[in-house]
């Protein structure tokens, strides 16, 4: 490009609209023409004992690493082999009980030639994605999933986008459809994402709270001077009042000791606390706690079982310092 060639914002947006444009017409007609090689190519998924390998080459292989990643990630154990790669001993990292799934927009990728071989000879099932039915691919594959014809969406057509878009946007339906076949929940997908943003978002309260050992609880009828000293040591800020069964009967915060001021020593925590106070499920979200307290402006909650027996306290620095925002 001439460094002193003007640019024209107007004529890069323009340009930018063509190419959504022309993905989203690639996209429909991908979804029109999904059929049963889709649902057959799923069932293959979900009855192999392995693994799903992914490979392609050149910007095929890009999508291809993409999608192993979504596969193991929601339920699917898979990996991606490099095709270059495999020619020179990673045809290893396929097994009987595994299923392939290749790549390639025209369906003659020569690096591919190898893998397809593997898999015909030691029976490893094969879905091919291509946009030619006639290629070598897909004529040897045992479910082929022909990719419509669309237009690439630079001004020569030479440089895979279109195509690209819709190979992704293929496996990641493959992907959320073999997740609602097997019922992939939420919790599901945390233990595969542990870390992180995501990680922290799907956390459970039972992650974070702090354990029987660290309550701030007291017995009905104690002294509040008893309940004072459990609530400095404890440091939450509050007090929990329970029976010998652990089911919570109120609660003792900030607010009832202000409330009291005036004669408090000479109650008992009964006569203080604050009745049917909010709680939490122990399976409940991190972010649904963080959400409540933040609600209703407190600090902390008291986590109960199924049979409303104490179990924990969850802090909402706790939840901060998770990461659960």
């Amino acid at each position: 490009m001439n460094s002193h060639e003007p640019i024209n914002p107007a004529a890069l947006i323009e340009a930018g609209k063509r190419v959504i444009a022309l993905e989203t017409e690639g996209l429909s007609r991908l979804a029109d023409g999904l059929g049963p090689g889709f649902a057959e190519a799923c069932e293959m998924i979900l009855t192999a004992p392995g693994r799903v390998i992914v490979s392609g080459m050149g910007k095929s292989g890009h999508i291809a690493r993409k999608l192993a990643a979504t596969f193991a990630s929601t339920g699917t154990p898979a990996h991606f082999v490099h095709p270059a790669e495999a020619s020179h001993g990673d045809l290893g990292m396929m097994s009987e009980g595994d299923v392939a799934l290749l790549l390639s927009n025209s369906g003659e990728t020569p690096e591919l030639a190898d893998m397809i071989a593997h898999t015909r000879r030691f029976g490893i099932p094969l879905i091919g994605v291509a946009s030619n039915p006639e290629s070598t691919l897909l004529k040897r594959a045992d479910c082929a999933i022909v990719l419509p014809r669309a237009e690439e969406a630079c001004d020569e057509g030479i440089v895979p986008t279109t195509s690209t878009t819709m190979t992704l946007a293929l496996g990641d339906a493959l992907a959320v459809a073999l997740m609602k076949h097997r019922r992939f929940t939420p919790e599901k997908f945390r233990d595969f994402h542990p870390g992180g943003k995501l990680g922290a978002r799907l956390a459970k309260v039972r992650d974070l709270m702090h354990g029987p050992d660290a309550l701030p609880l007291a017995g009905p009828g104690t002294p509040m001077s008893e309940a004072l000293l459990t609530m400095s040591q404890r440091g939450f800020g509050v007090v929990g009042v329970a029976g010998e069964d652990g089911r919570l009967h109120g609660i003792v915060t900030d607010g009832d000791l202000r409330r009291h001021m005036a004669g408090l020593l000479d109650h008992t925590v009964d006569e203080v606390m604050t009745e049917n106070p909010l709680t939490i499920s122990p399976d409940a979200l991190a972010g649904e706690a963080l959400a409540l307290m933040n609600g209703r402006k407190i600090t902390c909650l008291f986590v109960l079982s199924s049979e409303a027996r104490v179990e924990g306290l969850v802090h909402i620095h706790d939840c901060l310092r998770a990461g659960v925002a």
